[in-house]
């Protein structure tokens, strides 16, 4: 028994830093989150929504985009190819930023329509579905799809732990019940 609460011991100690903000890439000042951007879940996900959108060459906030992110956090779009299984690519917010931007400054913008929302204790888990405009009055949206965000309450600011989406595909449509009833 005694090695077990050692080995606990161990991992309590070490838990700690993870959770410290991680410095922001060479040459880039680090920004503290916005209070109102972390100040609950409904507030962090309007905040990830609002700064990934914008028109074409405007330019995102990204040390706000940053400041939303547990130091761990992963950013996980599944790809569906034609042909062959699909794929999860495993990105931090920075990896996201490299690729993303580049279409994302032709003009993006993305907003929920439904959300469906489950908690215990510090955890939540947000199934957001979303619309992709290129510019906001469009009638009709280029792609949908479905985020799952996963958020930590630390007790004084909410973190994105994690952002795994899927688009819709002819083949994999979202459901019903993900276009209409917000929760």
């Amino acid at each position: 028994m005694r090695p077990t609460i050692l080995a606990a011991a161990l991992l309590l100690s070490c838990a700690g830093p993870a959770f410290a903000h991680t410095p922001p890439p060479a040459g880039q000042t680090a920004q503290a989150p916005a209070a109102t951007d972390v100040a609950s879940s409904d507030a962090i996900v309007a905040a990830l929504y609002d700064v990934i959108s914008g028109d074409a060459g405007v330019p995102r906030d990204w040390n706000r985009f940053r400041s939303l992110f547990h130091p761990s956090a992963k950013l996980i779009p599944i790809g569906t190819p034609a042909e062959g299984p699909s794929t999860a690519t495993y990105l931090s917010p920075d990896d996201y930023i490299a690729r993303a931007e580049p279409f994302l400054m032709r003009g993006f913008h993305e907003r929920e329509v439904v959300r469906r929302v489950e908690t215990f204790g510090h955890m939540t888990h947000v199934f957001s579905t979303y619309e992709s405009r290129h510019a906001a009055p469009d009638e009709a949206p280029f792609a949908r799809g479905i985020n799952s965000i996963q958020l930590f309450d630390d007790g004084t600011r909410w973190w994105i732990v994690s952002v795994y989406w899927q688009g819709e595909t002819p083949t994999i449509p979202l459901p019903a019940g993900y276009l209409t009833t917000r929760y």
